[in-house]
């Protein structure tokens, strides 16, 4: 059940973001166990200089101009294993699929507990009763 948020820089094209939103969601299927219908995302483009700010270099990696971050709100649980199969393979499918540098893929995962999420009608399917 995540909320997956993809912030992007203006120019790509239908197709690359179709693979973008593709290779986080075919990511999260294959290392945590994400249902195939379970989909929820938001997409944004922002305006160059403004809406997405990076340091050029950060830790020994130089940045470009074409930044994505993916930031994933899911439930708690997964082990630091799943997650770096999580990013790498993100990486992997927008540098495949998208044609983005790993370089300039950000991503951040937050835990949440279960009961923290409404699908429609205010219900809360997850939480305990």
């Amino acid at each position: 059940m995540p909320l997956v948020r993809i912030s992007h820089t203006p120019g790509k094209s239908d197709a690359q973001l179709t693979a973008i939103s593709d290779g986080v969601h075919k990511a999260l299927i294959t290392t945590f166990n994400v249902p195939e219908d379970d989909r929820f995302q938001v997409l944004t483009e922002h305006a160059s200089g403004k809406g997405i700010v990076a340091p050029a270099e950060f830790l020994g990696i130089d940045h470009g101009d074409d930044m994505v971050f993916v930031q994933i709100t899911c439930s708690e649980g997964r082990s630091v294993e799943q997650k770096k199969a999580l990013f790498d393979g993100i990486v992997d499918n927008l540098a495949a699929g998208a044609g983005l540098r790993r370089e300039d893929v950000i991503i951040n995962v937050v835990e949440t507990r279960p009961e923290n999420w409404s699908f429609g009608n205010g219900g809360q399917p997850f939480a305990a009763n």
